[in-house]
């Protein structure tokens, strides 16, 4: 569901409806050009196999990119993600190795660290008032560092632990788990934003952080909950990635946080705060991983999906910021 404050005027049914959608038509019009592009020009490309590949590709960059979605609603960002995952995964991956807890502890300590590092982070952020670009920027080199000081930049294998590895490369009635995991996430996120007074918060103070305080908002603390909100997602995405590798490595996620951002802003999340949408974000994900996957296909080498990446996050901000003026001027008009 898409969640926007905007001033809006009545005018017809359809203008009202393609007004109010148009981010959501669009990113939805983008991911069908590129499905119908890349099965012309490729014949894998539709096949089961290579469908459920893409899902599995979709599925961390999904769970993180929901999280991302309530952060950057805040008028925040988390630069930080890749790292923390690689961190997590990493992290893990020595855990289980060494035989320290049953895997199902092993996975609930990871939350926690997860949970812990956006909490660390959102603290400086709401309480400190240091911008979250420099925050995160900062995680975002301390938090490889230390994964990659624990590794000793080696990859760390995975005992065999079927339930573990399940996580990762099992399904349920045919769904990979991954995928199942991330459209919970997704549902679960877009339930909490929708129907729920916290996602009237983070909404709020995305909108304006200081009339949300003097309206009685906890507005520092729902800031701080965004982050905590990554820094969990990243942590099942690190999980999810080692299982499915049944491996750990500091240099897993090395650009993962521009697909997550590029994700979020491509299906019509605001940069600027106030407005977002989980659905959106899922379409996102998706079309980040479509074209991952399309590019390989077709034997394009795979550093050219950062150009595209890079060319993505541009022209949507780009679009993102005409979509939300010319609500806004359809809505003045109407009230005129």
């Amino acid at each position: 569901m898409n969640v926007q404050y905007t001033e809006r005027g009545q005018g017809s049914a359809v203008a009202d409806f393609l007004s109010e959608h148009a981010q959501i038509l669009s990113i939805a019009g983008f991911f069908a050009v590129c499905v119908i592009f890349f099965s012309v020009m490729t014949e894998a490309f539709l096949t089961s196999v290579n469908l459920l590949n893409i899902l599995r590709q979709a599925a961390p960059i999904l769970v993180v990119a929901v999280a991302m979605t309530y952060v950057i609603i805040t008028a925040g960002i988390d630069l930080s993600v890749g790292s923390q995952v690689a961190l997590i995964n990493a992290v893990a991956a020595i855990a289980l190795a060494a035989g320290w807890l049953p895997w199902p502890l092993v996975v609930l300590a990871m939350l926690a660290l997860g949970a812990f590092i956006g909490l660390v982070q959102g603290w400086f952020v709401a309480f400190q008032g240091i911008p979250a670009f420099i925050v995160t920027l900062a995680g975002l080199s301390i938090l490889r560092g230390l994964a990659l000081y624990l590794t000793q930049g080696y990859s760390i294998p995975i005992p065999d632990l079927p339930g573990f590895l399940a996580l990762g490369r099992g399904q349920l009635a045919g769904v990979p788990v991954p995928v199942v995991v991330a459209v919970a996430i997704a549902v679960l996120g877009t339930v909490v934003l929708a129907r729920t007074v916290y996602g009237r918060r983070v909404v709020a103070v995305g909108s304006n952080p200081e009339a949300a305080r003097r309206a009685g908002m906890p507005a520092r603390g729902t800031l701080t909950s965004v982050y905590v909100l990554t820094g969990v997602a990243s942590a099942i995405a690190g999980l999810l990635i080692a299982a499915r590798l049944g491996s750990g490595s500091s240099n897993a996620a090395v650009g993962f946080e521009l697909q997550v951002i590029a994700a979020v802003v491509l299906g019509g999340t605001s940069l600027f705060g106030g407005r977002g949408s989980i659905l959106g974000t899922l379409l996102g994900a998706l079309t980040i991983a479509v074209i991952g996957n399309g590019l390989i296909l077709m034997h394009i080498s795979p550093f050219f999906t950062q150009i595209v990446t890079g060319t993505i996050i541009l022209v949507a901000i780009w679009l993102n910021t005409r979509i939300f003026t010319a609500n806004f001027r359809i809505g003045r008009r109407g009230k005129s």
